[in-house]
């Protein structure tokens, strides 16, 4: 149907986006295997080609990969499978009615993924981040104890909270149990199907969302001794550089041209460095930064009231990632401390060095100025020699002159005549020379 205005051609996409991570509605007692795995940020439709192959298996009708999206929903046979595309993971969730009787006896007894094809999970295209088994019990089964929940968590410490106001119950102990998955245990006190789906899906976003926050950590704990070696080594290129004497240094104190070079190749050194950490690890951290806001709004969303003798989920989490997200936050900020000190060194060596070369250079024209003058004072003298030896010469050939005209019969003295004539051969030579230094000055200017 048309429509009666223009439309942007993200209408659609946008308003699809609000409903990207929609919950379904889930009714107890029913258990959720739900696993996240890291992929990177690809686009290649590897992650979409193997929820397809997995469909193929269990003989559902497989749907065009361009359909698939960001969230996929499909039975498979007994199973409820959710499938969710994030930045750089991806989440399968399967869930399916729990007996009450299984419930009731070992709620975590069953083989988190039996009916999975095993070679399928072998090929998962990334690495598993976070696997958790969630059971929501019925509100007809009667109330756990706190021993038998000591025994359902296998002995650990067990954290807990009334949860959406106190229509639920939530229990965990945070660890990664004997079959490779977290256990999560939740009660229905109340809780309508929609308030149920939303709740299973915070406490599965809060475990997935934990472990990708935490991935911060460990490169935070890999550059700090790189960034530890390149603040020493600035420290120490800043403590030469403002050293006012010392080996090194040239002619009136200044630093010699070798020393600088090599304190500016040291400082480019260290400031790769610096750049190599930081591409590394920045896109880590900012990530850590976005995942540890959504822990915090998931933890805001379960609505949690103390359970008499239990840490919340909150007073854990806080305790546990807060120190994490700080270092990670705390050696970002040290990366770029470190390169904007690398940088400002830099320029003030550079500004330094090109100061230097500008005493240089100012030296080497004073110094050609001096010799210009020298070869000037030089050529001026030689310039008198030269009329003086000219003159001589050109006398001479007059003598020679005077001294055949005398012998021809003239009455001449050649003495006499010689003596005349010195004056005027002496003019015209200086005439001379001065002419042709000034066509040769002229030609120059030219």
């Amino acid at each position: 149907m048309s429509l009666p205005f223009p439309e942007h051609a993200l209408r659609h996409a946008l308003t699809q986006e609000l409903h990207a991570r929609a919950f379904e509605p889930v009714r107890a007692p029913v258990v959720v295997t739900h696993f996240a795995y890291h992929c990177g940020e690809r686009r290649s439709g590897i992650n979409v080609a193997h929820l397809l192959r997995l469909l193929e298996t269990f003989g559902v009708d497989l749907p065009p990969a361009a359909e698939v999206g960001q969230y996929f929903f499909v039975n498979l046979g007994e199973a409820r499978l959710r499938w969710e595309r994030h930045t750089e993971f991806v989440t399968y969730g399967f869930s399916r009615v729990l007996s009450r009787k299984r419930a009731a006896a070992n709620p975590f007894g069953d083989e988190p993924l039996a009916g999975l094809p095993s070679d399928w999970l072998a090929a998962l295209p990334g690495l598993v981040v976070s696997a958790v088994q969630l059971v929501l019990e019925s509100v007809q089964m009667p109330e756990r104890s706190p021993a038998e929940l000591m025994t359902v968590f296998a002995g650990n410490p067990v954290i807990g909270a009334e949860v959406a106001g106190g229509a639920g119950l939530a229990w965990s102990d945070q660890r990664i149990h004997s079959d490779g998955f977290g256990r999560v245990l939740l009660r229905d006190r109340g809780l309508t199907d929609a308030q149920a789906g939303r709740l299973v899906k915070r406490l599965l976003d809060l475990n997935t969302y934990r472990a990708m926050t935490l991935l911060g950590l460990p490169a935070a704990r890999e550059v700090a001794f790189a960034l530890s070696d390149a603040e020493r080594r600035l420290a120490d290129v800043a403590a030469r550089m403002g050293r006012a004497d010392g080996a090194g240094l040239g002619a009136g104190g200044a630093p010699a041209p070798s020393s600088e070079r090599a304190l500016l190749r040291e400082l480019t050194d260290v400031a790769a460095e610096i750049e190599s950490v930081a591409a590394r690890t920045a896109s880590r951290f900012d990530a850590t930064a976005a995942y540890y806001q959504v822990v915090k709004q998931r933890l805001e969303q379960l609505r949690q009231q103390r359970i008499q003798g239990l840490p919340t989920f909150t007073e854990f989490l806080d305790a546990r990632l807060a120190p994490a997200v700080s270092t990670c936050l705390a050696t970002r900020r040290r990366q770029e401390s470190l390169a904007e000190r690398a940088a400002r060194m830099t320029a003030l060596l550079r500004a330094r060095v090109e100061v230097r070369l500008q005493e240089q250079n100012r030296s080497l024209l004073n110094s050609m100025d001096r010799r210009a003058r020298v070869q000037l004072r030089l050529q001026e003298t030689v310039e008198g020699l030269s009329v003086v030896a000219i003159s001589y010469y050109g006398l001479g050939l007059v003598g020679y002159l005077l001294k055949g005209i005398a012998t021809a019969g003239v009455p001449i003295d050649p003495g006499i005549g010689t003596a005349v004539a010195l004056p005027l051969v002496l003019a015209a030579v200086w005439l001379g020379l001065r002419r042709i230094k000034r066509r040769l000055q002229h030609d120059a200017e030219a």
